[in-house]
């Protein structure tokens, strides 16, 4: 019988390559997400609305054991605290806290009962150091590190792992689209801004959205069983500076 995975905010980015690594390495893979896409088993999904996620997580476990979930559903938000409103706040934790809190919610009974399961948040190199101009980014990152903490600790009676996995800068569609509101804001240039971002990293260059998959599916495997509670950054050597 195949391993089952669910990944939240799996069409595109990061999500796109975690789906595509579990399907090669035998997966089931389910992908619940607000933008469709043909790789892996799609469900039209609002993140942010936890009876949409209990359903169809509960749907899913109804027929299959589901022995992994990645949470990795996210938007970036850029702006001091002056600058971000209420909704801005709002909006960033409804998709990137409380839609984690959703699928790990929904997930548990499934895992418990087979008392086995793999639980990875996609967390940020944030949820380790501040950055400028990134409050409710930030902010978000760091109660994923919290969520993956506390639930390592209240569900390793049951055999269930959890982990937070912490990239770095990674080149994915989310970052190009946070380095173009960059420019349009400030009329820098794109070019010279992504040479500088390279440049910030100790690596000198960007990860890429395959290498944070790698360590996303090492943290499910059979080799990871005894890492729990834990934040594995993936960052080119960023917060070690």
């Amino acid at each position: 019988m195949k391993k089952v995975c669910v990944v939240t905010g799996g069409s595109s980015g990061i999500g796109l390559s975690i789906v595509k690594k579990f399907i090669a390495e035998g997966f089931t893979v389910f992908n619940i997400d607000r933008q469709a896409s043909e790789i892996g088993i799609y469900r039209a999904c609002d993140i942010t609305k936890v009876a949409q996620v209990d359903k169809i997580i509960k749907d899913i476990a109804n027929e299959h054991h589901i022995s992994a979930l990645v949470s990795n559903a996210g938007i970036h938000y850029s702006g001091n605290i002056e600058v971000t409103t209420e909704d801005d706040l709002e909006t960033v934790f409804n998709i990137n806290v409380k839609g984690a809190y959703a699928a790990i919610k929904a997930v548990l009974p499934s895992m418990k009962k087979h008392k086995y399961g793999a639980i990875v948040l996609i967390a940020s190199d944030q949820a380790l150091i501040g950055k400028r101009n990134s409050f409710a980014y930030n902010l978000s990152k760091t109660a994923l590190a919290s969520m993956a903490k506390t639930t390592a600790l209240d569900y390793a009676p049951f055999n269930i792992t959890a982990n937070a996995v912490c990239p770095g800068t990674i080149e994915t569609p989310l970052y190009h689209q946070a380095i173009n509101k960059y420019c349009e804001k400030s009329g820098a240039n794109k070019a010279e801004v992504h040479q500088e971002e390279q440049q910030l990293q100790p690596l000198g260059r960007l990860g890429q959205p395959e290498e944070v998959a790698d360590l996303v599916y090492f943290m499910c495997s059979e080799q990871a069983r005894f890492i729990t509670g834990s934040l594995q950054v993936i960052d080119g050597g960023y917060t070690a500076q």
